[in-house]
């Protein structure tokens, strides 16, 4: 009896696939080998005037060139909107010739300019936002592997070069670059980049986040000195490659916890007062744990059965932080009822202050009544009014126990609230609390737990110092304490 055997080893080179196949036949106990080659192309070459760029091996199932060697990248972007891109241009309803080279392969988000790619042959291989988007032109790195390597670039907008996220997503329907550039995330903070301090890194840098969360994956900027770094750009919240989460988010928006909840993993620092510490801080970023009822110092005796959960931090608020940061929205001119802009919520303004038609505006600093409080009446409050009343409340309610805890720390003897001392006094935790409460938000936050820890701190004052019943102030007294 004889026995086949068939093996085919694959060996890239150039533009071509050598294909070796072994058959073996065995005949009593014999063996005769042969090897037999055949050239198969590894892709049609593409047209001179799309300048490199390859796009799509088969089209109809969406294999790039690209994806026939990086199987991980390719299997996991098959399932973003990148890859349906052109389908939905077409399908939009408002297809123009101008739109295209944001759906298709071509000079848009990577160094490239001019009529490459689809611009330059309108070829259905370069439907759709695929990996030489970002990357560049794969031709010569798929002739040579070794020589050349098309990096990615993590900026958002780099005007020199014409590179990023911005050459797409930007413009009065879908400023998210725009937006995105007048917030805190855009820019890292320059006393915190000379410290050169991993743990703060981690959070106000794009390079820092990226290697804290575990991203691999190599990029133009990875390696740049501190100096240098970015601020948390497009790509650091959204993986260009995967689609697992929402948005092509890294990490969840709906998951109630600061390890796993994309905001909450920087927005978790100190809320907890730092025991041990030889100077006492108040709280950094602790927005997260402040949300889902674990933050703060808790006096002694206050021991809540329950975590005091604030309204947002709840099932009723599936997004939770994202659901009023990240509101989106159009803005039409009152008088007219004309389009005006498309609000992303990539300013990440919760209630933001806005002019006569709704818009943001540059100045923020104005009083809850200029403020838009639409996100707080979209399936939660019942109006912007009756949302707006609550924050007013709450932010009252929390000042005045503020004030009067503030009142009580300085009735404690002369030390007990000195951040410097090495000591964790009652005083320094109701100072902690206080500086918890006031900060900007907190009375959207979580203002049950806020008023709770202000209302625990002053008992905490009084039994601790002996401190007169009457200097409580009317909250207490009202409680029976």
């Amino acid at each position: 009896m004889g026995r086949e055997r068939v093996t085919a080893q694959w060996v890239a080179s150039g533009g071509s696939i050598v294909v070796g196949l072994l058959v073996a036949l065995g005949l009593n106990a014999c063996t005769d080998e042969k090897i037999v080659y055949r050239d198969n192309p590894l892709f049609e070459d593409p047209p001179a005037a799309a300048a490199g760029f390859l796009g799509y091996d088969e089209a109809e199932s969406k294999l790039t060139v690209c994806g026939n060697c990086h199987v991980g990248q390719q299997g996991d972007w098959k399932h973003t909107a990148h890859a349906d891109a052109w389908a939905t241009l077409q399908a939009g309803g408002h297809a123009r010739e101008s739109c295209e080279n944001c759906h298709t392969v071509g000079p848009n988000g990577n160094p490239a300019s001019g009529e490459v790619g689809w611009a330059a042959t309108a070829d259905s291989r370069y439907h759709d936002v695929q990996c030489e988007s970002c990357h560049g032109p794969g031709q010569a790195h798929v002739a040579n592997p070794d020589a050349t390597q098309p990096l990615a670039s993590i900026k958002a907008i780099d005007g020199g070069m014409g590179v990023g996220c911005a050459e797409c997503h930007s413009g009065t329907h879908h400023p998210f670059v725009e937006e995105w550039s007048m917030s805190g995330h855009a820019m890292p903070i320059a006393s915190v980049i000379s410290r050169n301090d991993p743990s703060c890194l981690e959070c106000h840098t794009g390079q820092g986040a990226l290697a804290a969360w575990g991203v691999n994956a190599e990029f133009v900027e990875k390696d740049d000195p501190v100096s240098e770094h970015v601020g948390f750009t497009c790509a650091v919240c959204h993986d260009p490659h995967d689609a697992r989460n929402a948005g092509q988010l890294r990490f969840p928006i709906d998951v109630p916890a600061v390890s796993q909840n994309l905001c909450m993993k920087c927005h978790h620092k100190r809320a907890l007062p730092e025991l041990d510490a030889a100077t006492l801080r108040g709280p950094h970023s602790p927005q997260g744990p402040l949300l889902l009822g674990e933050a703060g110092w808790f006096p002694p005796g206050f021991e809540p059965s329950d975590r005091i959960v604030g309204t947002h931090g709840t099932v009723g608020n599936p997004k939770l932080c994202a659901s009023c940061h990240v509101n989106q929205y159009e803005v039409t001119d009152h008088e007219t009822g004309d389009f005006v802009v498309k609000v992303t919520g990539h300013r990440f303004l919760a209630v933001p202050c806005v002019d006569a038609n709704g818009q943001p505006t540059l100045d923020q600093d104005c009083e809850p009544s200029s403020r838009d409080f639409a996100a707080c009446a979209d399936g939660c409050h019942g109006s912007e009014e009756s949302a707006r009343s609550a924050y007013n409340t709450a932010r009252l309610r929390i000042d005045q126990l503020i004030q009067e805890t503030l009142d009580l720390i300085a009735l404690a003897p002369e030390g007990e609230q000195d951040p410097s001392d090495g000591r964790f006094t009652v005083a320094d935790g109701a100072w902690f609390n206080v500086q918890l409460a006031a900060l900007p938000g907190t009375s959207v936050h979580n203002p049950f737990l806020a008023e709770q820890l202000l209302v625990a701190s002053k008992l905490a004052l009084r039994r601790e110092y002996d401190l007169p019943l009457a200097r409580l102030g009317s909250t207490d007294i009202q409680l029976g304490k």
